[in-house]
């Protein structure tokens, strides 16, 4: 499978010809010279707006879309996850290719990002692949409240980080934000779900969002990317849109002054 994920070739409207993968790391780059956190959302969705099929988003995927998704991770500095997506998705540790690490190590990045888990009672399953198949030990970023009883179950399975603003039975993803800053993960990216991606959103801080339109109508009561109680009107402006022969579309879209659809860094 990953090798049909490196040979995909993709066309980035606007352009002629075509690019492969590793044309992908500089259209997808983060700015340099951060400071803070930016935040980057990255899913899935169907032509209907369907956000998952038999209840899983990774059923909607194709080669392309896997090319993205590995790419989005390579440049990130950690991967942020909420408990039921790493639960449903059977998550675990990034993997990456020699070539990848060492270019990891060329942008001043770990070789391998952790992955971040927002939970906020803390009740993940200490057998869970996301422990286990794994390099590096995840974050778990939850309730003040909780910490003792997580720090105790999972022992040195992972770190455990209380991430509580005002409310200690809750997580603050501004107490989040800095929490990674401090630990110089400032190069963001979220995994969802969607009630994760609602809260970035309905907070106003998520920075970018990119977007991968499924060729595929899914029909019946499946959810939206974003889900949440809160309603906002964000603009954001689209800086590249890419597609595929499988007929999968992919969306940039930041808070940034649009580029120049189908030039290329």
């Amino acid at each position: 499978m990953s090798g049909d994920r490196d040979g995909m070739q993709f066309t980035l409207l606007g352009a002629t010809g075509t690019i492969d993968r590793a044309a992908l790391v500089p259209l997808y780059a983060y700015p340099t010279g951060l400071q803070s956190c930016r935040v980057r959302g990255n899913m899935i969705t169907s032509i209907d707006g369907g956000a998952t099929t038999e209840g899983k988003s990774g059923a909607l995927g194709g080669d392309g879309d896997r090319a993205v998704f590995a790419t989005l991770r390579e440049l990130a500095d950690v991967v942020v996850v909420g408990a039921t997506t790493a639960r449903v998705e059977n998550y675990s540790g990034a993997q990456f290719s020699a070539a990848e690490r060492v270019a990891r190590l060329a942008r001043g990045q770990s070789e391998v990002p952790p992955i971040a888990v927002l939970t906020r009672s803390g009740h993940l399953d200490r057998d869970a692949p996301l422990f286990h198949r794994t390099e590096v030990p995840p974050l778990v970023l939850t309730s003040s409240h909780a910490v003792a009883d997580t720090t105790h179950r999972l022992g040195s399975l992972a770190e455990v980080v209380g991430a509580s603003g005002t409310d200690p039975e809750s997580v603050d993803l501004p107490t989040v934000l800095n929490l990674l800053a401090e630990r110089g993960l400032v190069r963001v990216l979220t995994e969802g779900g969607p009630g994760i991606l609602g809260l970035f959103t309905e907070q106003d801080l998520l920075d970018e969002l990119c977007l991968t339109v499924s060729p595929t109508l899914v029909g019946g009561n499946a959810g939206r990317i974003v889900t949440g109680s809160g309603q906002v009107r964000s603009a954001m402006a689209l800086q590249h849109a890419l597609t595929d022969d499988e007929g999968y579309l992919y969306l940039r879209y930041t808070r940034d002054r649009p580029a120049s659809l189908g030039t290329a860094p």
